[in-house]
């Protein structure tokens, strides 16, 4: 059969995984969101440092439609969500791919805990199951699931404080070897509150400027969404980016132009949360698929 038996041997996985986003889109229909397609190729990226995106014709393949539909939301448009290839250079393994499948999702008058509650809401529905096994472990969906903040998880598992992790440049370390893996164990897990330092583009708290109301979610000890209450500064925002170009300038990776039009959408900013969740993570974990490989039709090597 050639290269077609990868590509059957696949079938009973991408039925159900077209079953998953059938159920993804039926969940964001029922509870009055848009549906919508912002373009793939754009002239700015966010400036992030440790994401590099893919050069198209001398503008880049977005790594998630984020600023488009921001800039939506900015025009008005109150609750949005789309599902989308995205890219991002360099990113290959077990659990990774270089092109992959996002959903995005954004709601004006609402917070990062909102968002937990809705995102807890959107997989019980799309996993249409209580209860799965992943990795030779059970995962009740069914049970409170469980939310932890970043400080406390660095004291429980890490052996030592956020702060001293901060301090001696050991932050991701301590996260990806000691944390991570311990979360979503018989049930999903919310780390929240991330440090300022990893607020990416979300709002620091009030009150508390040293902590970002930034959440993810994981199952199983993989990391499947990152979401948070949306910053609305465009000042703060802008210096931002400016910290994350010099990042990349620091490391010799590829410079972006600044993203002008989201800056100045953000003027018209609402107080809103969003969240990005990886889609081919959500599906490995529900079918208990021992690679990313095995819930997308095309690898990159297959082409």
């Amino acid at each position: 059969m050639g290269n077609g038996w990868a590509l059957l041997r696949r079938k009973k996985a991408l039925t159900e995984r077209g079953a998953i986003l059938n159920r993804i889109r039926t969940y964001f229909h029922e509870k009055g969101y848009l549906e919508v397609e912002t373009p793939f190729r754009i002239p700015a990226p966010a400036p992030e440092a440790e994401i590099d995106a893919i050069p198209a014709d001398g503008w880049f393949l977005h790594t998630s439609p984020e600023l488009c539909m921001k800039r939506m939301l900015a025009a008005g448009y109150e609750r949005l969500f789309q599902i989308c290839r995205c890219w991002r250079a360099g990113e290959r393994g077990v659990r990774h791919l270089s092109e992959f499948t996002m959903l995005e999702w954004y709601r004006a008058g609402a917070d990062y805990n909102d968002l937990m509650a809705e995102t807890e809401a959107l997989v019980r529905f799309a996993a249409g199951q209580d209860k799965i096994t992943y990795r030779g472990a059970e995962i009740d969906l069914a049970l409170s699931w469980e939310r932890i903040s970043v400080p406390e998880a660095f004291e429980r598992f890490g052996g030592l404080t956020m702060e001293e992790a901060l301090a001696a440049g050991s932050f991701d370390e301590v996260m990806v070897g000691e944390i991570e893996p311990r979360l979503g164990q018989g049930r999903p897990t919310f780390l929240y509150d991330y440090p300022a330092s990893r607020a990416a583009l979300s709002r620091l708290k009030p009150g508390n400027n040293q902590l970002a109301e930034r959440f993810e979610l994981y199952l199983g000890g993989l990391e499947i969404a990152n979401g948070f209450s949306e910053l609305a500064d465009p000042a703060e925002q802008r210096a931002r980016f400016e910290a994350e170009k010099k990042a990349r300038e620091r490391e010799g990776r590829i410079g972006y132009p600044m993203p002008e039009k989201f800056l100045a959408a953000l003027e018209d900013f609402p107080e809103a949360a969003g969240i990005a969740l990886g889609v081919d993570r959500l599906v490995m974990v529900l079918l208990d698929a021992e690679r990313i490989d095995d819930v997308v039709a095309f690898t990159t090597e297959e082409l």
